[in-house]
Parts: structure tokens; sequence; C-alpha cells
């Protein structure tokens, strides 16, 4: 019986497929990729693909995502990117909307396609743009198809679960001759790569990285190669990824033959919905800053495409973070993906309570219905979200508020006294509430349209373009 060769996808290759001290990649869908042991002492590794991996759709550097669960806010959404465009910041749209909020809302992914491009129509929008299936599986992934070109490959359930024996056998031995001390440019300290970083980080996401690869090539096979940009979640864990990890895990995407573009890791401190980041200010910078320097090496190193690039899409509001980010995208010369999940849909409650009258008595009953409904309404987000509910106003006393009141207590601005932010994110995952009001909520916005576009625009011109990338 001949020898095998093992690739770092953890499949073993045949001897005949790769000469000697060569591994063979997992073939899929023809894309074979092999990896040659560089003659170095710091062990890096040179990838020769046997076809390319840069993706003919090649996303943009600097990509923004908007979230519009009741699809009534795309133009306002398009017209802050385009102010951004005009005023020297080359950013392009993304419009996400996952598997859960489409069922809440009774919407189909199309839905989200036919929003998109009326938009675009609507501004004469020139430039690409892009529909993301966000965080979608095998089992989610079939109504996108048709309309997405972008699509958030979750595999949060596989994280943390361990790959067969085989393949954990067989990544260890592959990685084998890789191990050691590993200089990364733009990384004072070397990676260590030792036998037990890898066997840990093969145990927690090589199963996971090979859920990605099933969902990428069901996908494939439906739009076609190249048709499509992939992004891998990974930050719903538990830890942060240390660079090592984030290293390995890219280098598992690369053994399945993903073509990822965008990865979004997990970074310390806390996402929540609808607030600002709340960690360490240092540790994220650190952490930041090592992530795009592993980027850059990997994209050389693993044959990755050259459009490959950093995602920050936990959470809705991340004020505090963004001079970080935009400061080390200068230093690197990189690219972004930004999600901002809710943030129009609260926007939305914002301009219907400012509208006084039927609108804020809506607003008020979203917020008494989201208050009763607490324990339901909260469950799903259980992780992305702190409300401390001794802090959260009786609803008999916000039914006496004025508009102002209201408005100030919502509006995500931590320089007024009267902001809550308890109040705030339980309004955020409240939205199930308007989605059961059904024309009596979307006549609302119709009704007041003009308000609450000024407001979906100026947020997301003023609170996050301009601070990401001016």
């Amino acid at each position: 019986m001949c020898s095998k060769f093992i690739g770092l996808g953890g499949r073993p290759v045949h001897e005949s497929e790769a000469p000697a001290q060569r591994l063979q990649m997992r073939q899929g869908t023809g894309q074979g990729l092999i990896i040659v042991l560089a003659k170095h002492p710091t062990l890096s590794i040179e990838w020769l693909p046997t076809t390319t991996m840069s993706p003919p759709l090649v996303i943009q550097k600097h990509t923004f995502g908007m979230g519009d669960r009741f699809a009534h806010q795309g133009i306002a959404q398009l017209r802050a990117i385009r102010h951004a465009c005009e005023a020297g910041y080359p950013v392009y749209p993304t419009w996400n909307k996952s598997n859960r909020e489409h069922t809440i809302v009774h919407s189909h992914p199309d839905d989200l396609r036919a929003e998109a491009d009326a938009a675009v129509a609507a501004l004469g929008w020139h430039g690409d743009y892009y529909v993301d299936a966000d965080h979608i599986g095998l089992l989610t992934v079939g109504p996108f198809l048709a309309g997405s070109n972008f699509f958030t490959l979750d595999v949060a359930d596989f994280t943390g679960k361990a790959a067969d024996a085989a393949s954990l056998s067989a990544f260890a031995a592959g990685m084998a001759g890789h191990l050691g001390s590993l200089p990364i440019p733009g990384i004072g300290t070397p990676l260590e790569l030792t036998a037990e970083v890898v066997a840990a980080a093969a145990a927690k996401f090589l199963l996971a990285m090979q859920e990605a690869g099933r969902i990428y090539r069901h996908i494939e096979q439906h739009k076609g190669a190249g048709r499509f940009v992939v992004e891998v979640s990974v930050d719903e864990t538990d830890m942060p990824q240390t660079p090592v990890e984030l290293l390995l895990i890219l280098a598992m995407l690369a053994g399945e033959g993903v073509p990822v573009q965008t990865i979004a890791p997990k970074f310390t401190g806390r996402f929540n919905k609808g607030v600002d980041y709340v960690g360490d200010l240092e540790q994220f910078e650190r952490e930041f800053d090592e992530d795009l320097s592993v980027i850059a090496y990997a994209i050389g190193e693993f044959s990755l495409p050259a459009s490959l690039k950093l995602s920050v899409h936990s959470g809705s509001d991340k004020f505090s973070l963004y001079p970080i980010i935009n400061r080390l995208l200068k230093k690197h010369d990189a690219g972004l993906h930004v999600k901002t999940a809710g943030t129009t849909w609260l926007e939305e409650v914002i301009g219907l309570a400012e509208s006084g009258g039927i609108g804020l008595a809506l607003a008020k009953d979203i917020y008494a219905g989201a208050w009763s409904r607490f324990a339901e309404l909260t469950a799903p987000y259980a992780t992305v979200i702190d409300i401390d509910r001794s802090q959260l106003p009786d609803p008999r006393v916000v039914a006496e508020w004025s508009a102002e009141k209201f408005v100030a207590t919502l509006r995500h601005d931590a320089r007024c006294p009267e902001y809550n932010r308890h109040f705030r994110q339980l309004i955020h995952v409240g939205f199930k509430v308007a989605a059961e009001m059904g024309l009596v909520f979307t006549d609302a916005l119709l009704a007041n349209a003009e308000i609450i576009a000024n407001h979906v625009t100026t947020n997301l011109l003023e609170r996050h373009l301009i601070p990401l990338y001016a």
C-alpha cells in the first residue's frame, strides 16, 4: 500500500498526487493547492496554487454593512454612503439580513435584493454593492442563493467541537514541519507554533472550518465559482482568538479551498447590540493591529485572495473603537468590512417618536410590548446584550413622556444625561413587537418617511462612516 501525504485541511493525499516533501491540499471542486515546505529557518511556507484563489468578484477595500429589518430605508442608507464617497471616503454598501430577521418580520431574502436594487436605481449609484446572506448555514442558505452575492458563513454551532480523530491527526501532521518561532512582519514578538497550540486550535476550530468548506461548496454548486463574496464568522466564541489561532484558522480555510475575502474574529470586550463597546481599548488596539498583520502575512503564505480583510460586525455602535480602527487602517493600508446591525431600526423608532402623535404612541407601545415580553425577546440575544432590568422605566411612566424625553432616552448620545443604554438595548431586540403590528407600523414609517430617512442618513454618515474613514 502506498504511503499518504497530509494536507493542512486534514485530508490524506496519495503519494502519486504530489512529489516528496509536498502536501497536496483537498481538491474539492478542482481547486487543488500544493504546499511546499520552504527551506527557511523560520519554517515559513510557500503555497503554489494549481488554480488561483483570487475570485472574479473581488470585494472592494472598504465596505459597510447595513441592516434594514423593515426594508424601508435603503435609499436613506445609500445616501449616507454616497455622501461619504463625495467627501473623499470611498466605501461601498452592503445590505445584510439574517434568516432570523427574515423569519421574524416575514420577509424573504429576495426582498433585500429588490430593496438594494431599487435604492441603487433611485440614486443612480454606479459603484459595486453587495447583498449579504447574513449568518447562514447549510440548513438556512437555500432561500438566499438567488439574490445574494455575499455570504456570511456562520459556523458557531461547530466551533469548540472536535473534528474526527483522523482529521485532527492529519492536520497536526501537516503542521508538524512548521513548528517553532514564526516572525510576522508588524508583530514585535514571533508567534510560537507548538504542537500543543496547533492541537488546541484544531480541536476548537477545524470542524468549524470544515463546515465552512461544506457551506462554500454548496453555494458554489448553485452560483458558480467566483460569483460571490465569502465571509467567515468566528466571532461567536468564548474567548478572542490569538494571532496564532487566527493564522491557523486561515490555514484551515485555505486547506478547505475557501476563497475567504473577509474574516470576522472575536475581539476582547463586549460588543452589545445597540450600544458602544465595553472593554479595554488598549487591548483591542493590540489585537486589531496584530490581526491586520496576520492577515497580510496569510495572504501571501496561503495564496488567499489579496482582497482578504478583517470584518467587525458584532454589536451595532462601536463609537469608541472607530478612532482606533481608523488609525490602524491607515497604518497598514488595510481594508475593512463593518456591520451595523439594528442601528437603522432604532433610528426608525426615534423618527416615529420625534414626529409626535401616532408615531410617538407607536414608539411607546413598542417599548411597552418589549418590556412585558422581556424574557422572550432577550433570550436569543443573551450573549450580546447587558440589560439591567432595574434600570428600565415602567411603561406607565414612559406613557407620560414627551417626544423629546423619549428620543433623548433612546438616542445613543453618551453626553446626554437622559440616555439610557438599557432602554436602547431592549428596544433594539424588540423589533418583533413592531413586526407584529403589521401595516400599522409600516404605514407609520411611510407617513413619517422624510424625518426617519434624515435620521437614518445622519446616523450612518456622522456617527459611523466619518469617524471610521475621515
